[in-house]
Order: structure tokens, then sequence, then C-alpha cells
């Protein structure tokens, strides 16, 4: 079963990694918040179809719509600055720098839970801050740029969400708190287009039904949003945390693969630098090969 649900996290962060460049070929159709207002509009409504067909009264609770409301939001401010950052740079820094999450969780986990980080993490840290360095700022084409920034926003937005969860869930159920986050991201990011965006245009069926778009939204609310989710939470019954996020790590990597394949998109020198940093931050972050390292010499 351990293999079972290690090759499961491999297949979400290959989903996830792959459906940087479907959303990045969706949104030169369909505005950002009006994708993500349909993406998890679709996959809340599947999520409410299966807790209806649970039949537990013990799934409702006003507790789980608090909790719930606000990891909606954070996943709305990661999705909404991960979307809109997907205009400005490319599949490959986006996905990087969006990954930082992992190095993202061990800081926010120290403010928020006073959970000390280990001194794998702040040596990660510092790793991944040089790597992001390489990637955003070196080589012509590499340059700092709003996408770059609004990514590094919804990596802290995901490491945030990903410790309020580990919080929420030992006091809520997991099938409620899923539904009404899909559902409030769904609502915000429907203001925010009606606000920002050209939603006339974005909602017409000429739109909506583009092949591009059609498929970016099924793909992205029934496998990477519904599907993933599940997957991740299931399968971390049977493995640890540490190998859990070096799994889930690989998920830029899959970006970088699939924008190389699919729409033949480069990194100079220093961007693969920094890539490549930023990829062993993640796994020095999750992976106490330095707790061990001077445990065994101080032995």
């Amino acid at each position: 079963m351990k293999w079972i649900s290690d090759f499961s996290l491999f297949m979400v962060a290959l989903v996830w990694g792959a459906t940087f460049v479907m959303i990045q070929n969706a949104i030169d159709f369909l505005p950002p918040l009006s994708f993500n207002a349909i993406r998890f509009g679709l996959a809340g409504l599947v999520m409410l179809l299966i807790l209806m067909l649970c039949k537990s009264q013990k799934t409702f609770s006003f507790h789980a719509i608090g909790y719930g409301s606000v990891l909606g939001l954070c996943l709305f401010i990661g999705y909404a600055f991960q979307t809109v950052g997907l205009s400005y740079t490319t599949v490959s820094k986006s996905g990087f720098i969006t990954g930082l999450y992992v190095v993202f969780v061990q800081l926010l986990a120290f403010a928020l839970l006073k959970i000390k980080p280990s001194f794998s993490a702040v040596v990660g840290s510092f790793t991944a801050a040089l790597g992001l360095y390489l990637l955003t700022s070196a080589g012509e084409g590499d340059s700092w740029n709003r996408g770059d920034i609004l990514s590094l926003f919804c990596a802290i937005a995901f490491a945030l969400h990903i410790v309020l969860t580990g919080k929420f869930t030992h006091q809520a159920s997991v099938l409620m708190l899923t539904t009404v986050q899909f559902f409030t991201v769904s609502i915000l990011s429907f203001i925010g287009s009606f606000l920002l965006e050209n939603w006339r245009t974005a909602f017409q069926v000429s739109v909506l039904m583009k092949p591009s778009v059609f498929y970016s939204l099924l793909v992205t609310s029934l496998l990477a949003t519904d599907a993933a989710f599940f997957v991740q939470t299931y399968a971390q019954k049977y493995t640890s945390p540490p190998k859990v996020a070096f799994i889930l790590s690989m998920e830029p990597v899959f970006g970088v693969l699939t924008a190389y394949f699919w729409i033949g998109e480069r990194l100079s020198w220093s961007g693969v630098t920094g890539s490549v940093l930023i990829f062993l931050s993640m796994v020095i972050s999750e992976v106490p090969i330095f707790q061990h390292f001077f445990r065994k010499k101080a032995g």
C-alpha cells in the first residue's frame, strides 16, 4: 500500500505541474479570475454531491464553514496570484517560484504555530533565496517581473494554506472543509471577475467551448482540484510528511518539463542553475539530512 500512495502523490505532482501550461494557454481567451471562478465552482459542485451522498450529519458544523472559508481565502489568493502571474512570466519560472511554498511552510509554522524550524529548513531557505535570485534576476529574459512577484506571493499563500489546513483538519470534517473552501474560491473569483475583468466577454459560450479553455477547465477542476486534493489527503495516511513534501516538490520540475516538451520553453544557464538550487532547497528543507549529519558527528 505504501508504494501505491507514493505513486499516487507522484501523479498528483505530475498533474499539478502539467496544468501550468494548460492554464497559461486557457487564459489567453478566458481571464484568470474568470477561469478560477469556473474551475473551483465545478470542483465545489462535485464535492457537494459527494458530501450529500455521504448522508452524515457529523460533516456539517459552523466551525467547518468558518475554517473552510479561511482556507478558501488562502487558496483564492494563491491561485489568483498564480494564474494572473502566468500572464506576465514563463511557465518554468512560475512553477519553480510557486514551489517555494515547501520552504515557506517551515517559516510560517514557526511564526504561527511556534514550531521551531530545523537546521535543514534554514539552510534550505538560504539556498532558495540564492536560487530565486539567479532564476529571476540574472541574464536577459530572466529579469524580475511582476509575474515573478505574484508567483512569490502565491507561494506564501499556498504555504499558509498548508499550515492552517494542518490545524483545522483536527477540528472539522475534511470533506466539509474541502467543499467550503472550493466554493469560497469560486465566489471570490466571480466577484473579482465582475470588478476587474471583462466578464461579459469572458463567460460567453463561444469562449468557454474553445478546446484550450474547455479541456483546461475540465482537467483542472476534476483532476488538479477534486482528485488531487483527495489523493493527497488519503495518501498521507500511508507515508511520512517529509516524503510527501519531497514527492510533491517534483511539481515545478514537471512544470518545466511540460513547458519544454509542449511549448518549447527554454531557460538560460543562470535560470537553470537557479531552478536547480530552488529544487534542492525544497528537498533540503523537508529531508532532515543535516540534523542526521550533526547528530552522527556529535555522537
